[in-house]
């Protein structure tokens, strides 16, 4: 990608995010209203998002001017460090160079302030008085939390049950920053009360905990809802990461052959592939781009490309994405912020468009990778993060066995420092591998909105 003028910066943070949307040989489907089919308008959406995140949602321009204010924020932790993994290849007997993109040096430990603080920003500038959210392991909740004290927001915080008693330490973050935390489904919102009726004992989902925090922000006139993945606007602020590696591997001498994120929503994946896969459209790169999911939440191997609703409870507009069906309820794994029925629309139109590659990892496999990965580097990956780790790991190894020198990237999203009873019960040899059952998935598809 040709130096642009957004990007020669002195402080090297980029000075607007990349829109993948205007490049795009084809144009992804629109969201539409559940109601009429037909797609949303700007005031559809007025009582959820602040009008300047509405235009991001569907702007057509290529570069979005990040403000000073988010800018200034960023500064704490950005441009984040592009490491080259050497003692992770020689362990590995590879001749691939494996690079990675550490987003775990933000203060809340993972990529997601870097949406957290621009969502915090714009609902502060139009008014907003309080941010209602939803979070599956916590890295979401802890960086909308700490990006509302910087803006002086209330933060209510839905987690998701399984997380919730799986990740104390999460919470406490949250906490400490001064957000309101409840497990969900809970019996505050007609959507959870609606879920433990039918399952008392409900491990919850991030589908429900959506439902929950979209409930309660639309019927409070001085809240939002804010959202860390899945949607247009949030997949564009994570382009730093990209537009930073872009750079980074210019100065390093070196350009990735493959680039490998997890995929949970799509955020990070978004992050750290977006900005490559415009280079590849306009003809600049040839790079292939990876998406790693959990075996036990396959949406973009196992799922279905069609319009669904981003929530159990269906309040939320259709968007059409690869999906296991709304009311797709995954096992407990510890990957807790990979658990979500649907990919972001944008990175299912990639992979309906063959732009991008989709596998999935089994939980074992993914906390092998990562501690073999802590052994070799000394960085201890989120769980999220150890299903990219994973993906890297078969890149190399099949350079091994080919013969052939490639440059792997992967995004590590955020470190495990909060995510030790993860792997205290992986040594334990207390996690399992969990497929989920062809007919279950079908059950959960039969329930798709006829569009």
């Amino acid at each position: 990608m040709k130096p642009h003028k957004y990007l020669l910066t002195e402080d090297r943070i980029p000075q607007a995010w990349y829109n993948l949307v205007p490049g795009l040989p084809v144009p992804p489907a629109p969201v539409l209203h559940p109601g009429t089919l037909q797609p949303v308008t700007p005031d559809d959406l007025l009582p959820l998002f602040p009008m300047a995140l509405i235009a991001q949602e569907a702007s057509v321009e290529p570069w979005i001017e990040i403000p000073k204010e988010v800018r200034g924020v960023y500064r704490h932790w950005r441009p984040s460090p592009l490491y080259r993994a050497r003692r992770l290849e020689k362990q590995l007997d590879t001749p691939a160079r494996i690079y990675y993109k550490y987003e775990g040096v933000s203060p809340a430990g993972s990529h997601k302030p870097n949406t957290a603080v621009a969502q915090a920003y714009y609902n502060k500038r139009e008014g907003t008085r309080r941010l209602v959210t939803e979070t599956g392991a916590g890295q979401w909740g802890s960086s909308l939390a700490m990006a509302c004290s910087f803006f002086g927001l209330e933060c209510k915080v839905f987690m998701v049950r399984v997380s919730y008693d799986q990740k104390p330490y999460r919470r406490a973050l949250m906490e400490a920053y001064g957000a309101s935390v409840t497990p969900s489904p809970s019996p505050e919102t007609e959507s959870g009360k609606a879920i433990l009726a039918r399952h008392p004992d409900s491990t919850g989902s991030l589908g429900i905990a959506i439902s929950e925090a979209v409930e309660v922000a639309a019927q409070d006139p001085t809240a939002h809802y804010a959202l860390g993945s899945v949607l247009n606007h949030v997949l564009l602020h994570q382009t730093v990461i990209g537009l930073e590696a872009i750079e980074q591997m210019e100065m390093a001498g070196d350009q990735p052959d493959v680039i490998v994120g997890c995929t949970g929503g799509g955020s990070n994946f978004a992050g750290i592939a977006f900005p490559f896969i415009g280079r590849n459209l306009k003809g600049k790169g040839n790079a292939r781009v990876v998406a790693v999911e959990p075996s036990a939440c396959p949406s973009l191997t196992k799922g279905r490309f069609a319009y669904d609703f981003g929530d159990t409870g269906h309040l939320t507009p259709l968007a059409k994405m690869y999906t296991l069906g709304s009311a797709f309820v995954p096992p407990g794994i510890h990957a807790g912020g990979l658990r979500y029925h649907g990919m972001a629309p944008l990175v299912s139109h990639l992979l309906d468009l063959g732009l991008i590659e989709a596998t999935a990892v089994q939980q074992l496999d993914a906390f092998a990778a990562g501690v073999e990965f802590a052994r070799a580097e000394g960085i201890l990956p989120a769980p999220e993060a150890n299903h990219a780790v994973a993906g890297a790991l078969r890149e190399a190894l099949r350079c091994k066995q080919e013969g052939v020198r490639r440059t792997i990237l992967f995004n590590l999203c955020g470190h495990g420092h909060f995510d030790m009873q993860a792997y205290i019960d992986y040594h334990a040899g207390k996690l399992l591998n969990f497929d989920y059952p062809a007919e279950e998935i079908a059950m959960a598809l039969a329930g798709l909105p006829a569009v």
